[in-house]
């Protein structure tokens, strides 16, 4: 199946860990014909995937950016542009996760949860989205996870930032429908992708690569459960 993602460029936010999502994430838009601009806080890590996505005969660039800094965020996207020109998907993927019982939270849970998985988004999105409406096409990704529809002990700041996530996502999807955006979720089991599977998290990508692709056009607004609750 021709999924149309030859030559698109995208965006992968926390694309250099190896042991979460990002690696599958852009490996698998490269696989599909993909540039991929792989992004992470540690840059030695982007570094690693950009090489991956190399033995396969794609163009990537590794950039380092912390996404709570407004700054770095829209120095990295205009590095992006600056080498390919545009950027078709966004996919949000960098997150960050730390539990605690509710009455123990502190500042810096707050920051780690709600700072890093939100913000990160919302400058994410801020940085990529007037490049995108000038095109009038993209599409953007995020992950967010199970804990935004059911509990789990001592991520309450981590369901908090997650539900945050599908609720923007569902207010910008109509907002920037009408210049051929689409703007789709995919919630991943649990609190810590970690220590899911191989197989799980390739399934994963498989996900985002179709809401990326030519065969998602028409959906938009959406959040995608994979794996198991």
């Amino acid at each position: 199946m021709e999924l149309g993602l030859k030559n698109k460029v995208a965006l992968v936010t926390g694309g250099g860990s190896q042991a979460g999502f990002g690696k599958h994430i852009a490996l698998s838009l490269g696989k599909e014909g993909s540039r991929v601009i792989v992004v992470d806080n540690d840059l030695e890590e982007a570094r690693k995937t950009a090489a991956e996505l190399k033995t396969l005969g794609r163009d990537a660039i590794a950039l380092k950016a912390d996404i709570t800094n407004r700054e770095e965020v829209d120095a990295m996207v205009k590095a992006g542009l600056d080498r390919f020109g545009k950027i078709d998907i966004l996919v949000n993927n960098a997150g960050g996760a730390s539990m605690s019982p509710f009455t123990e939270t502190t500042e810096e849970d707050w920051h780690i949860n709600i700072e890093t998985n939100l913000k990160g988004m919302w400058y994410c999105c801020k940085a990529v989205l007037p490049h995108m409406l000038e095109r009038k096409s993209g599409s953007i990704i995020s992950l967010s996870s199970t804990t935004a529809v059911r509990g789990y002990p001592q991520a309450s700041l981590f369901s908090a930032g997650n539900a945050a996530i599908i609720g923007l996502t569902k207010a910008l999807a109509p907002e920037v429908g009408h210049a051929g955006i689409n703007v789709n979720v995919v919630m991943v089991p649990g609190v810590d992708g970690v220590d899911i599977t191989a197989a799980e998290k390739q399934d994963i990508a498989s996900v985002v690569v179709f809401l990326a692709s030519e065969a998602a056009s028409d959906l938009t607004s959406q959040t995608m459960l994979t794996g198991a609750w």
